[in-house]
């Protein structure tokens, strides 16, 4: 098993500083890079787990915080094992916050995170590999069409309103997208139905990008993280065998 050094890092942005979480192989040489984007939740050890995990396979993973205009790291005052039901006040804190942070402003952070990547000693060279959870899934496919250059596979699991018909809907940048993508959608995922699921895969086939979007069976929004009631266990086993098989055919 590869050894993994995770350290925390500040990115400057041009609205502050991102605190962000890196894990890296300890052998102290470059690797491909993987931008992962967060769920609603934030940084916090579940998703530097998953990093560590990333980076054992062999690649640096960045995580920012992407709410660091409202504070560094922990945003909320999250319990060791979340459940929304047993604590509904949570979404009053974190609603607002998530519905701060704009598509523009997203994608001006998204510029940064792939600034610092580039100029990174631990990342090769080239285009980096993008993964995102719920929210987290919008921005790696806004970021995937915003920054085609520089994302060479784009992945997102169980994200929420990918395809609307809002003029700012994540799905309209699918023109300009180079990158391979995976979508790993829940099948009970009220933030997903059906149509959205069909006009984001019919937009991404007109749109010639090379994709696959999968519905898992019996999965819940939010199935992959381990700390909160929506864990799936074969759900997110199943997204982890897809996230590195994208990875393996991007580098």
């Amino acid at each position: 098993m590869t050894s993994v050094q995770g350290t925390a890092v500040d990115i400057p942005t041009e609205d502050g500083v991102a605190d962000a979480y890196l894990a890296h192989p300890g052998d102290g040489l470059p690797h491909p890079g993987v931008l992962l984007f967060q769920d609603a939740f934030g940084l916090r050890p579940h998703l530097r787990s998953m990093a560590d995990r990333l980076a054992e396979a062999g690649y640096t993973v960045l995580v920012p915080n992407v709410f660091y205009r409202h504070g560094r790291t922990p945003v909320f005052d999250l319990p060791e094992f979340i459940d929304t039901d047993s604590r509904p006040d949570l979404w009053g804190a974190i609603g607002p916050v998530m519905q701060s942070l704009t598509p523009e402003l997203a994608m001006r952070d998204a510029g940064a995170y792939l600034g610092w990547l580039a100029e990174s000693p631990l990342v090769a060279e080239g285009p980096v590999a993008l993964t995102g959870y719920c929210m987290g899934a919008r921005l790696s496919l806004l970021t995937a069409g915003t920054y085609p250059d520089r994302v060479a596979a784009a992945a997102g699991f169980h994200g929420g309103r990918l395809a609307t018909d809002a003029p700012d809907s994540p799905h309209l940048v699918a023109e300009h997208i180079t990158a391979e993508v995976y979508f790993g959608h829940a099948d009970e995922d009220p933030s997903l139905p059906p149509e959205q699921i069909k006009l984001l895969e019919d937009t991404l086939t007109a749109a010639g990008v090379r994709h696959r979007c999968e519905v898992y069976p019996g999965a819940h929004h939010g199935f992959t993280q381990a700390d909160t009631a929506a864990y799936h266990r074969e759900g997110a086993e199943r997204h982890w065998a897809a996230l590195l098989d994208l990875l393996k055919r991007t580098f």
